[in-house]
């Protein structure tokens, strides 16, 4: 298609980043859009923009808002432009009527102070963001801070801040929390009930939750607190605080601990506050001879007196189409559902890529939000005779993609058709906005066998390559 208009705007406004990655990838599926990219005029967002065509705005400020679309013609950009326009204003609950605040906050301490909020969302580049994460725990606020690329030592500094103040600071790089039943980032829609997680994992806890909910058994809170809180480095600052958080909450009647592979040390020492507190505490902490995220969840549910799905949901495709042999390639989007898988399957024939690595995501949206790039790496799976198995992960809840299977399906459809065995971890609830059970049932139409639990469908993968090989 032909490009013949393209407009780019810098305005003096700061916008929550996640839904700017969603409004991007709401402007380029518009028919006629050719490149589009709503997004904090950072470094990295300008690069990005030079990249797709559009000329660098040499005014904009890292606070500021860039808005850039190119399409084949001036009516189709001017028509994207009043989008963007009308979804950002719905966004401000703005419907026409006049604001009841007459002057903004200036600053996140001010704002804190104003409604008195006791948790602040953190979601500005990496670079700034601590700042604005002291200014709330400052003010009275614990943090869940969204960013990725804070340096370490700040993340120290933060959370011994936040320890001074009798705070919790929730990340960076948190993806995931639920508290009180209000799910914030990443988030499925759970039942309330016994289960309070700590969780050094975004997506690792909404497999859990989701495993849980579809047991019947609910969640207290779920308290992450980044990635790296369990490294050496970190020594787990944040687990430590929201274990003795849980324990006093008289409405959490077990803890389990979720974790990518943590630092030996700093995992005694969680053991070891663990087994101090008054509430149980069960652990699922991924690596070798640890059990997996469906174990854990099994042993949660075992102590607790419930029963255990056997076998976890599985929606299979109606014709299973001849499988070609070939080595596993698995695509993710979650790190924790990959490195799940990896433990699993092995090295041996097989390639996991963790498409949510900054590496991956540096100026982009995440696959959660848009799985463009997936979309191609799948497109060029079935062109591969080396490749025999495809395995893949769909997290559904809030801020993902509104119906990821409507965008796979004609891929995933493609790739079983070629031959290949076409296997999907799906991590969601009956109550989801994308709805799980219809989710699965549209993938499974296009040909892919769905399993809820991650650990299921890292092991059938698995099977296949063997079988089919």
């Amino acid at each position: 298609m032909v490009v013949t208009a393209s407009r780019v705007e810098v305005r003096k406004s700061y916008r929550d980043s996640v839904r700017l990655m969603q409004l991007s990838t709401l402007v380029r599926a518009r028919p006629g859009v050719t490149a589009a990219l709503v997004a904090m005029a950072t470094d990295v967002n300008l690069e990005l923009a030079e990249g797709m065509g559009f000329d660098r705005p040499t005014a904009a400020r890292p606070d500021d808002m860039l808005i850039a679309v190119a399409a084949a013609d001036q009516s189709t950009v001017d028509d994207a432009m009043s989008m963007v326009d009308a979804e950002l204003a719905r966004a401000e609950g703005r419907g026409g009527g006049q604001s009841t605040v007459d002057v903004a906050p200036r600053t996140v301490g001010s704002a804190v102070r104003r409604v008195t909020a006791d948790v602040v969302l953190v979601s500005t580049p990496g670079r700034y963001a601590v700042l604005d994460a002291l200014d709330a725990l400052d003010a009275g606020a614990s943090v869940m801070l969204f960013s990725d690329n804070v340096p370490i030592d700040q993340e120290v500094l933060l959370k011994d801040a936040a320890a001074a103040r009798d705070l919790l600071v929730m990340g960076p790089d948190c993806g995931t929390a639920v508290l009180g039943g209000v799910g914030l980032g990443f988030a499925n829609v759970v039942l309330p009930g016994p289960v309070g997680l700590v969780a050094a994992s975004g997506t690792g806890a909404q497999q859990v939750m989701s495993l849980l909910d579809a047991a019947g058994v609910g969640v207290s809170h779920c308290l992450g607190v980044g990635g790296r809180d369990l490294s050496a480095e970190v020594a787990g600052r944040s687990t430590l605080a929201a274990l003795d958080r849980l324990d006093a909450d008289p409405s959490t009647e077990l803890i389990l601990v979720v974790s990518k592979p943590p630092a030996a040390e700093v995992a005694e020492r969680v053991r070891a506050r663990a087994a101090g507190l008054a509430t149980p505490v069960e652990f699922a902490l991924l690596g070798e001879g640890q059990p997996d995220l469906t174990a854990a969840v099994e042993g949660v549910l075992r102590r607790l007196g419930r029963p255990v799905p056997q076998p976890w949901p599985v929606w299979r495709p109606a014709v299973e189409t001849p499988p070609r042999g070939g080595g596993l390639l698995g695509l993710f989007g979650g790190g924790t559902l990959r490195d799940e898988a990896a433990v699993i399957v092995g090295s041996e024939a097989s390639e996991l890529i963790d498409l949510g690595a900054d590496e991956f995501t540096r100026g982009r949206p995440h696959p959660m939000i848009d799985g463009g790039p997936r979309l191609e790496r799948i497109v060029e799976a079935a062109a591969e005779p080396a490749i025999g198995v495809l395995l893949l992960d769909v997290v559904l809840g809030h801020s993902a993609d509104s119906d990821p299977a409507a965008s796979l399906a004609p891929a995933l459809r493609a790739a079983a058709g070629a031959g290949l065995t076409v296997v999907v971890s799906l991590t969601g609830t009956v109550s989801d906005p994308q709805g799980r059970d219809r989710q699965a049932a549209a993938l499974a139409q296009a040909g892919a066998t769905v399993f809820l639990s991650n650990a299921s469908a890292a092991r059938y993968a698995r099977d296949r390559v063997r079988v089919d090989g």
